[in-house]
């Protein structure tokens, strides 16, 4: 996470230099919440100053009023963290950050044109907020895109970490001069390795495992270290009915 966290720094520094706005596409449950506490860091170590981060997403920002709720479930420096000034508050960890709850607040940051970091969902650009703020901000060369999740194929996300040059929203293509940048550290998905030691805590040697997630080239790999483990795999294709 110091690797990741030195990258989004470096990036926060170049946006600063550009001018520009930087864009998180993120799911609201999580990945969200893991972005503002890093982004929380930053801030305190006097990285952040010259941005606002603006939260827009509704789901987003109930998910994290329930996180607030639930300091208790967290570790122990994390609770310190966040109790700094006041129990239980992301914005006073972040004082940068801004809520944006109704559809006019979110296009009111249309007219923003620097300094300012959205989060929005959904994490691959397939709907929400993120898309027309792509839509108003990928054809200027200073603004900033950082991908912090796995994009599957086929999505917006993915074909932007691909590097596509045009971006469609509606009937509209709209030229891609922002950067994209790809931020791995921040994925939620478990690694093979980690799957596989996962599966080495199941009791029952002959208990079925089923791959229905992810893409068919991972799928496959993790079959076979499974079946080099003796384990009883499949991998079901699309329509496939299965009797449990």
């Amino acid at each position: 996470m110091d690797d990741t966290l030195a990258e989004l720094e470096d990036i926060i520094g170049g946006a600063s230099a550009n001018g520009g706005n930087i864009l998180i596409p993120a799911f609201a449950v999580g990945r969200t919440q893991e972005i503002l506490f890093r982004l929380g860091e930053l801030y305190h170590r006097g990285k952040l100053r010259e941005h606002l981060v603006y939260l827009d997403s509704p789901m987003a920002i109930a998910a994290t009023e329930i996180y607030q709720r639930h300091l208790d479930a967290f570790n122990r420096s994390d609770r310190r963290a966040l109790k700094a000034d006041r129990p239980g508050s992301f914005e006073s960890y972040l004082p940068v950050l801004r809520y944006s709850h109704s559809p006019e607040d979110s296009m009111a940051l249309n007219r923003v044109r620097s300094g300012a970091i959205i989060i929005a969902g959904s994490g691959m650009c397939t709907g929400g907020r993120i898309r027309h703020h792509l839509r108003h901000n990928l054809s200027h060369s200073n603004t900033d895109v950082i991908i912090v999740g796995f994009q599957a194929r086929g999505t917006p996300g993915r074909a932007l970490v691909d590097g596509t040059r045009t971006y469609r929203y509606g009937q509209e293509e709209i030229a891609v001069r922002a950067t994209i940048h790809t931020l791995g550290g921040f994925s939620a998905h478990a690694g093979q390795s980690q799957l596989l030691q996962w599966v080495e805590g199941l009791k029952s040697r002959d208990t079925r495992i089923f791959l229905v997630h992810g893409e068919d080239e991972a799928k496959a790999a993790l079959a076979h270290e499974l079946e080099a483990r003796g384990r009883n795999v499949a991998v079901p294709r699309a329509g496939t009915h299965i009797e449990i």
